[in-house]
């Protein structure tokens, strides 16, 4: 009678292990700002081992997601680069009640490869450079990077310029990979991902002084379109844990040192 008791739950093990509905209830998708790919990364591997529930991430710009969203997208999860769409889908009636959280404050730095002779010790200036042919910049449309970009480049009055010799990354991500492949000579991109493993070895940066753009305050959201609520409210805390705060902050992100 144990014999078969035992058979009998490990029966039950298996259907619920290959049942698709089982399965997708431990999975959640996640939209990104593209300056989250490599901490995410981390942050989701880090939760998948200690839950044995899967976060799959898909990258891009603020602007675009929160378009996708209003369309219906099947997402469970919003992680911004700035606070307002966020916060228009939560006026909207498109998220979870209470699930609205700032996780982090981004910053931007003026990167170039190594082999690059600029000086960066004069910050934004320096492209004024008239070496400099291509400024790879995160679309201002629809990035919330290329917005605080384009606020510096202002507050220096070098804007009008230099906007002439910008190439435009669909997301700030992209950006970044314009000008590590030498498809611009210099760009402005997330400190985070100028600490990356793809990036943090084959090039220099100077930070951009904070007081030159608007804060890049950022929060995320779970939406009420998600049929896996409970996965999306685990990782949320999860989210607000101090650990991952360290996390964050290794890819030079500013984090709240208390939770919501």
């Amino acid at each position: 009678m144990i014999v078969r008791r035992l058979t009998f739950i490990t029966f039950l093990a298996f259907v619920f292990c290959f049942t698709p509905q089982f399965c997708a209830a431990q999975e959640i998708t996640v939209a990104a700002a593209a300056d989250l790919q490599f901490a995410m990364q981390d942050v989701a591997a880090r939760f998948q081992k200690e839950t044995g529930k899967t976060v799959k991430l898909i990258y891009g710009s603020s602007g675009n997601f929160f378009q996708q969203i209003q369309n219906g997208a099947p997402f469970d999860m919003f992680f911004s680069a700035n606070l307002d769409y966020p916060k228009k889908l939560e006026s909207a009636g498109l998220t979870v009640s209470g699930s609205y959280y700032q996780y982090a404050r981004g910053k931007i730095v003026v990167w170039v490869p190594n082999e690059s002779k600029l000086d960066l010790s004069s910050g934004l200036q320096v492209l004024m450079n008239p070496s400099i042919k291509k400024i790879a910049v995160a679309n201002p449309q629809h990035a919330p990077y290329g917005q605080a970009a384009v606020a510096a480049m202002q507050k220096e009055n070098i804007y009008d310029k230099v906007k002439d010799k910008f190439v435009l990354g669909e997301n700030i991500s992209q950006a970044a990979s314009f000008v590590v492949s030498g498809a611009a000579d210099v760009g402005i991109v997330a400190l985070s991902l100028a600490l990356s493993p793809n990036m943090k070895d084959k090039g220099r940066f100077a930070e951009i002084p904070a007081a030159e753009y608007p804060p890049i305050e950022q929060s995320s959201v779970i939406l009420s379109s998600s049929k896996n609520k409970e996965t999306a409210k685990q990782f949320l805390s999860f989210i607000e844990t101090a650990e991952v705060a360290d996390t964050l902050r290794t890819y030079g992100f500013d984090v709240q040192s208390s939770p919501r």
